[in-house]
Order: C-alpha cells, then structure tokens, then sequence
C-alpha cells in the first residue's frame, strides 16, 4: 500500500490511496490527516493547484492538477484540531 506521496517536494503521509488512468492520463485520489499546526502551511500548498507529483511506491511521477478536494473541519486553526482531507490529483498534459 502507498503510505506518501510527493507535492513539489513536500512529502505528504496518506491513510488512503488510489490511483486509474482516465484518457491515458494518471489520476490518484489520497487521503491523509492534517493537524491545526500543520494547517497553515498545507493550505498554502494546496492553493498552488497545480504540482510535480511524485508516489515514490510506485514510481510514479507526473505534473498534476487538483479536481476533487474535501476536508472533514473547515477550521483547523483551533489547536488540537485534525482533519481528513481527501484529495484527487489528475495529470495535465505540458
């Protein structure tokens, strides 16, 4: 199973993994928890929307785009908080 994944170098540790081709373009769908200290500088990297996006299980690498994103909390900057994301990265062609 896929514990991580890469976003422009940030490594990111998922409890959930899945990843299919659409139109011979990857796509992947993660999940992974996220704690109101980390919060921040998540946020910030998730507003990028566009990544290198590396699974290194799997060898995978590909610049991605996000279509689908949730989170269970809307504010993790009380202290304590975690959230589920859930995010789906799908390959952009260059």
């Amino acid at each position: 199973m896929v514990t991580e994944i890469k976003l422009d170098g940030h490594l990111i540790s998922v409890y959930q993994y899945h990843e299919e081709k659409v139109n011979d373009l990857h796509k992947i769908s993660v999940g992974f928890k996220v704690t109101s200290e980390e919060y921040h500088d998540t946020a910030m990297l998730l507003y990028r929307e566009t990544f290198d996006v590396i699974v290194p299980e799997r060898k995978l690498s590909f610049r991605g785009r996000i279509t689908n994103y949730s989170t269970s909390i809307t504010n993790l900057y009380l202290k304590g908080q975690v959230g589920d994301y859930q995010l789906t990265l799908t390959e952009i062609v260059r």
